[in-house]
């Protein structure tokens, strides 16, 4: 079979386009339907700029002129980092489209498309090998644990908060942060929710080693899930409210209760050693000469 024959019998399952390598300089973006131009996304991108992630430029060939109708962003970002408007893109043409044919192509672009969860980013960087989701794998599997996409004993769903407790506070915090959640509620799933997550590393933040662990345990331990959660959505939205309900339970029937003003104020406690002797039990990440994980 022929690649006309094949052609005309899979036609109507094949974009009518074709494919050009255009300078930057010859592509118009201003038309009516197109969303503002993002400089912080174009920074942002510019700044992680992969040229494998660069898609073909959706491009509608009118009278002569190009108008982009996917990829205004590609091209600056492109700008950018090359330095010139000279700077040819791979552009995905159609020819003669009518302006109101665009924009609706432009409007359902994404509507019946599938954006990948967390985890599946997660895992997707586990399988390139990246440092950062290689050790937060491996500290939450030294603790027994799995990172998954279903809720069970033993498994923790909310990837994001994770990833988003070693980047805003450290590695240290997170270990902290899963050293207490289990010692006080035994692994149960919903300890491990974005929310309590949040909650004890905002706590940890705050009070570093003036929050003592065995008390935390002790005092936490006994708090039902349930109660904690009625208690933390009668005092405040999200991770807010749970940091204060664990508060709450930590400083009762204490002589020298911490402030929960402490919670609402930018400045964390002085860093502490990591392998001091109140903390020994904190894993350091290193990469062996192997390219495995070690934790020490």
């Amino acid at each position: 079979m022929n690649n006309e024959i094949v052609f005309q019998c899979f036609a109507p399952f094949i974009p009518p386009v074709h494919f050009e390598l255009i300078p930057i300089k010859n592509l118009v973006s201003d038309q009516n339907y197109q969303r503002t131009l993002s400089d912080k996304h174009v920074n942002t991108t510019a700044t992680n700029f992969d040229v494998c992630q660069i898609n073909a430029v959706k491009v509608s060939r009118r009278n002569g002129i190009n108008y982009v109708f996917d990829g205004q962003h590609t091209i600056e970002t492109v700008a950018l980092v090359s330095g010139s408007r000279e700077t040819p893109v791979w552009c995905m043409i159609y020819d003669d489209l009518e302006y109101q044919r665009e924009a609706e192509i432009f409007a359902n672009q994404t509507k019946y498309t599938k954006s990948l969860t967390p985890y599946e980013i997660f895992m997707a960087n586990i399988e390139a090998g990246n440092d950062k989701q290689l050790i937060i794998r491996s500290l939450v599997e030294s603790y027994n644990m799995k990172i998954a996409n279903k809720a069970a004993p033993g498994n923790i769903c909310a990837v994001a908060t994770l990833e988003s407790i070693h980047d805003k506070y450290s590695f240290q915090i997170l270990d902290r942060t899963l050293r207490l959640i289990i010692g006080a509620w035994e692994g149960s799933p919903k300890s491990f929710s974005a929310n309590m997550l949040n909650g004890v590393a905002r706590l940890i933040h705050c009070f570093g080693d003036t929050m003592k662990d065995n008390v935390f345990i002790e005092k936490l331990g006994v708090v039902s899930l349930k109660e904690l959660t009625r208690t933390a959505r009668e005092r405040s939205a999200g991770s807010r409210g749970y940091a204060e309900a664990m508060l709450l339970a930590y400083n009762k029937k204490t002589q020298k209760p911490l402030p929960m003003s402490k919670l609402y104020s930018n400045k964390g406690p002085k860093p502490q050693n990591p392998l001091s002797d109140e903390n020994m039990s904190a894993k350091v990440p290193d990469i062996a000469s192997d390219g495995q994980i070690a934790l020490f």
